[in-house]
């Protein structure tokens, strides 16, 4: 099979994707770009990796086949149209843009450069995630009665471009699985934003709002709700999923690492009640899914032995965005191999990204119902 080329670009998130792409068995090489030269010269000196001296740099070298963005997010419109054109597949960090116009070009420019776009969602390949799939797959969970997605996060002390942010620009942690499980695509979204932030925080965006909690009306019939704080708001971190089925239900713990909740409903023999036990579970790490090159990269590395590959995996903790990084690799690597559209491609990042935004503007109309553009 052809193996490919690719330059990873930000070296502050991006550091964590290195390993994984050296070690994938269809990447041929890895090369590094960051405007910060130490950071980028720290890296590069580690690995013993080619770097560039600009961005212009990497788009110019025709022996490149694809770029993963890790930049900026007010960066990424502007790049990733600037990638794609260059005739290089792009993968890029949420959200994809901050304006449906930013979309809406990303997605033209995809088809005008017939390259992959891929947005690389984290929560779209948690261990979480990838369980409640197979739970669904599998007809376990029965129908997908309702779905709910939240990201608590307190963004204080962040680079200046997130001073109040409004929270569902950034709700893609929230929403992405929503549209990924929901086998649909959202189409009208009602939303209110509460409470009250800083005079600081509301002047770069003219954003008064703390939290954001939306209600989405999905093609299908379906409905989910996310929310999404970002300042202000006394809550420990989580990036929560919650999947309500016609035989089993999925909720997240209270805190981001705590065990979830699975809830099964159990006809009784007399057949006047239902019961619902309910299971506090450890999710298992899906790493056999993966080339055994990488596997080991689902997991705190700290706790990873060699010499005991898979009971090692099996008995520690994940790693970041729980165990997602290798997972996000391996699927745009394999879309540019098998010559086909990735999982996160244009259209389901427009809707997820799509969704938030017109969340916010519902927000800021005080629940007006927003309908979501086709792309």
């Amino acid at each position: 099979m052809k193996k490919i080329n690719v330059c990873l670009i930000g070296m502050g998130f991006g550091q964590e994707f290195i390993e994984i792409y050296m070690n994938h068995p269809n990447v041929e090489t890895v090369s590094l770009y960051d405007i910060n030269s130490e950071c980028l010269n720290k890296f590069a000196s580690k690995y013993n990796l080619k770097t560039y001296d600009s961005f212009d740099a990497v788009l110019e070298d025709t022996n490149l086949d694809a770029v993963h963005l890790v930049t900026p997010i007010p960066l990424h419109e502007e790049q990733t149209v600037k990638v794609l054109l260059s005739g290089k597949h792009c993968a890029c960090t949420v959200p994809m843009a901050t304006s449906l116009k930013g979309i809406k070009k990303i997605v033209k420019v995809v088809k005008k450069s017939n390259k992959n776009y891929m947005m690389m969602e984290t929560t779209l390949y948690t261990k979480h995630f990838l369980y409640i799939k197979k739970l669904i797959e599998s007809n376990e969970l029965g129908n997908v009665q309702f779905l709910r997605g939240c990201h608590y996060q307190d963004m204080n002390g962040w680079n200046d471009y997130w001073k109040g942010l409004p929270p569902m620009w950034y709700g893609s942690h929230a929403i992405g699985p929503l549209v990924a499980l929901s086998n649909s695509k959202i189409k009208n979204v009602v939303c209110y934003g509460s409470g009250t932030m800083s005079k600081e925080l509301q002047s770069q965006y003219n954003n008064p709002y703390p939290l954001e909690s939306a209600l989405f009306e999905f093609e299908n019939g379906l409905k989910a709700e996310a929310t999404r704080s970002l300042f202000e708001v006394a809550r420990t971190y989580q990036e929560g999923l919650f999947v309500y089925g016609s035989k089993k239900s999925f909720e997240w713990g209270f805190k981001d690492h705590s065990y979830p909740y699975v809830t099964s409903l159990i006809k009784e023999e007399n057949n006047r009640y239902f019961d619902t036990p309910v299971e506090e579970i450890k999710v298992p790490i899906f790493y056999t899914d993966l080339p055994k090159e990488i596997q080991k990269y689902t997991i705190n590395r700290n706790q990873y032995d060699p010499s005991k590959h898979d009971e090692s995996i099996l008995n520690a903790d994940s790693s970041s965005h729980h165990g997602s990084h290798p997972f996000m690799v391996h699927e745009f690597i394999m879309s540019i191999i098998e010559n086909r559209k990735p999982l996160i491609d244009e259209h389901m990042a427009a809707n997820i990204i799509a969704a938030g935004l017109c969340a916010h503007k519902s927000a800021i109309k005080n629940g007006k119902k927003i309908r979501l553009p086709k792309f």
